[in-house]
């Protein structure tokens, strides 16, 4: 297998862990999450950073990310084959900061066997896990035309959602379902009457089916109400998103949390107490998007867990 964390650019490197150990001390201890290990660039900066009583914890669904994580033989690193979602399994307070970062690593794209990118020819899998679950291949021989279209419209906010929808049902219909990621690419393009300079006309659809397949922003909503329970008093939580849907999640989260509640049946009573307190917005800068143009999307938020009542 090749080196796949040299293959990969850790985007918002630097700032994220500065984000995630800024309020830690400089030796920093405790139990720190990476809840997305991918191909460890973050992991192993943290580990470069943590104190000899720090702890960090590692998650990722990717059986290589699995197999990367197998070169790291810090003793105060750990992983755990499992989706972010699984950290509501760790202790309640336990966690001294938790970074997310939500992207497909470069050698994930870049595998024309795992089938997330229109620019290869390979099979129509786009699974993080590929040890279980459905492929796109699987799903799209069964799906009905409206629901195809939900998913293209709601995921990829795709606008010919519909004319691609029933263009693979026809197709099915026809010649046999689709298997490979350039038979979906070459039908997109013939049902998307225009698209933005400079896209690929299958690009939202290729997000859509991607985020549908892995259920990703049902998990990453599942993952951030994990932290609220699992982050201490004072731990960060920094999450790097990379497209509009994931940030307007996240971006909603840490608001809603971010203020006292007050119950109108009972207009007496305490509110409940702001559980998260926002501290900043980080973009990429120029310099690495210039280095490294898939960080142009992307756009880091950092909260703080505020200190929890009796």
């Amino acid at each position: 297998m090749a080196d796949t964390a040299l293959m990969h650019t850790t985007v918002l490197l630097d700032e994220a862990v500065d984000a995630l150990l800024g309020g830690a001390g400089p030796t920093p201890a405790g139990v720190f999450v990476d809840a997305t290990f991918g191909r460890g660039g973050h992991s192993r900066r943290i580990l470069e950073r943590l104190g000899p009583d720090g702890r960090l914890v590692a998650f990722d669904k990717d059986p290589e990310a699995i197999h990367e994580a197998a070169r790291i033989t810090d003793a105060r690193f750990s992983i755990r084959h499992e989706g972010f979602r699984h950290m509501a399994e760790l202790p309640e307070r336990s966690a001294a900061g938790i970074l997310m970062d939500l992207g497909v690593s470069s050698p994930q794209i870049d595998s024309p066997e795992r089938g997330f990118s229109f620019r290869f020819d390979g099979p129509l899998d786009m699974r993080m896990d590929t040890t279980r679950g459905e492929s796109v291949a699987d799903w799209l021989e069964t799906a009905e035309v409206g629901q195809i279209a939900e998913v293209i419209r709601e995921y990829g906010e795709e606008r010919f959602a519909g004319p691609i929808a029933k263009a693979i049902v026809a197709r099915r219909a026809e010649r046999g379902p689709l298997r490979t990621t350039s038979e979906l690419a070459q039908l997109v393009a013939g049902a998307v009457k225009t698209r933005e300079a400079g896209q690929n006309p299958a690009t939202r659809t290729f997000q859509a089916l991607r985020i549908f397949i892995n259920a990703e922003l049902e998990e990453l909503q599942a993952a951030l109400e994990a932290c609220l329970r699992v982050l201490a008093p004072g731990g960060r939580l920094a999450v790097i998103s990379f497209h509009s849907l994931e940030d307007r999640i996240v971006k909603q989260f840490i608001a809603q949390h971010s203020k006292e509640v007050y119950d109108r049946r009972a207009p007496f009573a305490a509110p409940q107490p702001m559980r998260l307190k926002a501290l900043e917005r980080i973009k990429p800068s120029a310099a690495e998007i210039e280095a490294n143009p898939r960080a142009r999307s992307a756009v880091m938020r950092v909260a703080e867990r505020t200190e929890v009542p009796a």
